[in-house]
């Protein structure tokens, strides 16, 4: 976040978020309503590990897609069939202008209609072609150097940062994502996340897994 939050917004406790988000799109979905858009865009979190590992390994609650920030509207003009919430500190905003935007990195999409949340975007900090990782803004790498992608063209984020964005406070989930894909690193994928590792979360658990 760049500015303080403002005010209002609606906390939503978890049972209303899990019905809300039980219509959750998939990759794929995305990938063709954003087919051909001139914004490099990418599948994140745990969707983006299974993209990895060439299959769903567990269910997902929601799908998380990273745009560069300036990005957005070109990624919202793809879907004007939905509505458009900023999230941030356990509130949501909905159809959040540009002060609540501003404040906030992520934006749920939503079915105006019905009230589910389809996907969520993550609106990402950088300098033109150039990522910018929100937590230490001295690491900042190309897009090409951060985004893969699949047999079929879906885009997905490389999963040594996805693994890094795990690690702040890993719930169940992220430590079973990082047991599951760390056998599927090579020597080159270990090395780069131990690095960011040592650089952002020094002493973190994860580090003897990784160099032992």
């Amino acid at each position: 976040m760049t500015e303080p939050l403002p005010p209002g917004g609606v906390v939503l406790d978890a049972e209303e978020l899990e019905a809300r988000w039980a219509d959750a799109w998939r990759p794929e979905q995305l990938a063709e309503r954003l087919d051909g858009v001139g914004v490099p865009w990418c599948v994140a979190a745990g969707w983006a590990l299974d993209l990895f590992r060439g299959r769903q390994s567990r269910p997902h609650g929601d799908v998380e897609i990273a745009v560069p920030a300036a990005g957005f509207p070109s990624i919202r003009d793809r879907f004007p069939d939905c509505a458009f919430d900023a999230v941030g500190s356990g509130r949501v905003w909905a159809e959040a202008g540009a002060e609540t935007l501003a404040a906030t990195h992520q934006t749920w999409s939503r079915d105006p209609a019905r009230g589910q949340f389809l996907f969520d975007i993550f609106r990402e900090p950088h300098d033109g072609e150039t990522w910018i990782c929100r937590r230490d803004e001295g690491l900042r790498l190309p897009y090409d150097a951060i985004i893969e992608r699949t047999a079929d063209g879906i885009p997905y984020l490389i999963p040594e940062l996805v693994l890094l964005f795990k690690a702040k406070e890993p719930r169940p989930k992220d430590q079973a994502d990082f047991d599951s894909v760390l056998p599927l690193l090579d020597r080159t994928r270990r090395e780069t996340l131990t690095g960011w590792l040592e650089r952002t979360h020094p002493g973190h658990p994860w580090l003897a897994r990784l160099t032992g």
